[in-house]
């Protein structure tokens, strides 16, 4: 049986990533931990210096769809 918090939930236009999910998602690029940035609903690879989308709960982990930070 899930567990209602464990589930990603949609509250108005933000959703609520697993953290399970997060534990073993790394960088498609360089295999480096992300980390995830609630306001902007991304997850952040600062040693690949990009940001991929999460679109409904969904992280979009293709390279083609990551914005490039510049920090």
């Amino acid at each position: 049986m899930t567990n209602i918090e464990d589930t990603p939930t949609a509250y108005g236009n933000r959703s609520v990533i697993d953290p399970r999910l997060l534990e073993v998602l790394v960088c498609p690029l360089n295999k480096t931990v992300l980390e995830y940035d609630r306001e902007k609903q991304e997850l952040i690879s600062r040693a690949a210096r990009l940001a991929f989308p999460i679109r409904d709960g969904i992280p979009i982990m293709v390279l083609d769809e990551a914005r490039v930070l510049d920090f």
